[in-house]
């Protein structure tokens, strides 16, 4: 799969972004661009804003002033039309746990924008999930929860990732694979953002760092 095109259509912008939370300013004046095949990796302490950001992102939150794009569009106006090119992976997995992982994935399939070209079969195997495929997801490992959430990305075609913490719980293989999902993603032109507590290895270039506590 790849994601034709790398004109403005393809860019999500934020321009002049406020976040204010317990009447304390998070940030304020952030401008940001990201393109295809580009990543940008938001850093700072705990409380700097950075999940705020992401949610902002991903139209589940308003900011207090300024205006997030799509297409040169605002991305609040645009709604399910803006939604069909993101996919998101918050702190918590988003599973439903009396559910398979098959049953989880084809549920992500049919809620979201299809990818013809990965089955929800092809997803557990990339994740290593393999042979978990038709017991329930709360019986499953937090680590392989966190990977079966991140196999979510891979059967929708979803250009925009944004992630919260994707490593989290996920062991030292499990981090691998992570990264080679998300390197392969934004070198077949999607586009990535995320917080990470870990050193990130993408091996791209086109990687753009904001700190919020700077």
């Amino acid at each position: 799969m790849s994601y034709e095109g790398t004109d403005n259509s393809m860019t999500l912008e934020g321009r002049a972004l406020e976040c204010i939370r317990d009447d304390r300013v998070l940030f304020s004046g952030l401008d940001l661009v990201i393109g295809a095949g580009h990543t940008l990796l938001l850093e700072g302490r705990n409380g700097s804003g950075k999940t705020s950001l992401l949610r902002i992102l991903c139209g589940i939150r308003l900011p207090e002033s300024g205006a997030v794009t799509w297409g040169g569009e605002d991305i609040f106006s645009l709604g399910p039309v803006y939604h069909e090119h993101v996919a998101y992976v918050g702190h918590r997995d988003g599973l439903k746990l009396d559910l398979t992982p098959m049953e989880n994935l084809a549920m992500a399939r049919g809620l979201g924008n299809p990818n013809p070209d990965t089955n929800p079969g092809d997803a557990l195997q990339r994740v290593d999930l393999l042979g978990f495929e038709d017991i329930p997801t709360r019986n499953l490992s937090a680590g392989q929860q966190r990977r079966l959430a991140l196999a979510r990305l891979l059967v929708t075609r979803s250009q925009l990732w944004i992630l919260d913490e994707p490593f989290t719980s996920l062991d030292v293989h499990g981090i691998e694979l992570a990264e080679e999902l998300f390197h392969e993603h934004v070198s077949l032109g999607g586009m990535l953002a995320m917080t990470s507590h870990h050193a990130v290895n993408l091996g791209s270039a086109h990687v753009h760092r904001i700190n919020l506590s700077a």
